[in-house]
């Protein structure tokens, strides 16, 4: 098969690229051509700027037509519609990388089914609208005939090439201080639900769903399996670590969103709520099982980050010390305030 992969070197699709030479299939990547790829002289290079939409257009039409189009870089609907008169006609199936994240949180039902109503936009959690919007313009252009369109929603991914992520999202100063046996901070009361799925296991579903006719027009969650408290995923990530075990401090969620509204906003409009979802449609039609148990992976990406020199010094930023220190004292003052209040103090 004839491929473009829009991405190719990114956390995922290089494991897509991997495995679809590994089929023998022909590969071309576009991307902005800042990052090597070891598939060498495998794999044919587009070299371009995926929000620069007309240049993208003309070089896209000059390189195509192609089998199956895999898009792990379309975000705004302005892309997708950008890449509908791209393709249209021009590829025999289009595969999409949308997210979990598209569905209404908090969710009607769990655990969560590929038939749950998509977010209606614009809103403030902007990442998600958009993708749903993106599926929403791929979809009509299925039911038009301009090419089959196949869905994939992973849940977060992490691995090698990645970090590991937390309530204030990505910063490795937590994964510094948990090593230092210093406290971390968890939203709420840590016992929300998460779901993480290796960067392997991911690209696997997609590598899989390629050619596959009973793919199209469908759309699949690709999410691990162990679905972990907040409490229970720090303690995990502790023990990959080789720390000690962590001392979590509990603060509520909208009190972390309106001290740090920028640091705090994946936890306030995601990390809050349920992730609970439903493999079966991509076990039963593509075969998919996540294989790498989550202590694994963050063990592989915990060395990738040390090898690669990427935890920072938690003693240079001083903002969790600073909002635990402020928590506690904060509780102190309301414990002695209302001391004996049970008993009509």
């Amino acid at each position: 098969m004839k491929i473009l992969i829009i991405g190719g070197t990114g956390l995922i699709s290089t494991g897509i690229t991997h495995q679809l030479l590994d089929r023998g299939e022909e590969i071309t990547v576009f991307n902005r051509g800042r990052s090597g790829f070891e598939g060498g002289d495998r794999v044919a290079q587009i070299v371009g700027d995926r929000t620069d939409l007309a240049r993208f257009e003309a070089q896209m039409v000059e390189a195509g037509p192609f089998d199956c189009v895999l898009d792990m870089r379309c975000f705004t609907p302005a892309e997708a519609e950008s890449a509908v008169r791209s393709f249209r006609g021009r590829a025999g199936q289009y595969l999409f990388c949308s997210t979990v994240d598209v569905y209404n949180k908090p969710a009607a039902r769990y655990p969560i089914t590929e038939d749950e109503l998509l977010r209606e936009g614009p809103g403030v959690f902007s990442y998600a609208h958009d993708k749903a919007e993106c599926e929403r313009i791929f979809l009509a252009a299925h039911g038009r005939g301009d090419f089959a369109v196949t869905i994939i929603r992973p849940a977060h991914t992490y691995g090698e090439g990645s970090t590991v992520l937390h309530t204030f999202r990505g910063a490795t100063t937590y994964l510094d201080r948990l090593r230092k046996g210093k406290p971390v901070i968890v939203h709420g009361d840590g016992t929300s639900l998460w779901v993480s799925c290796h960067r392997d296991d991911v690209a696997w579903a997609f590598a899989a769903a390629v050619g596959d006719e009973r793919t199209y027009g469908r759309a699949y969650q690709v999410t691990g399996e162990e679905w972990l408290t907040w409490n229970r995923y720090t303690e995990l990530v502790a023990e990959a670590l080789g720390a000690p075990p962590p001392t979590i401090v509990h603060i509520p969620t909208d009190l972390l969103a309106a001290l740090a509204p920028e640091r705090a906003f994946w936890c306030a409009h995601n990390f809050a709520g349920n992730n609970i979802f439903d493999n079966a449609r991509a076990r039963d039609e593509l075969g998919f099982r996540p294989t790498i148990p989550f202590l694994e992976g963050v063990r592989r990406t915990i060395a990738w980050l040390d090898a690669h020199d990427r935890i920072d010094d938690s003693d240079a930023d001083p903002f969790d010390d600073r909002v635990i220190a402020a928590w506690r004292r904060l509780g102190g003052a309301i414990r002695s305030e209302l001391a004996g209040i049970e008993d009509g103090q």
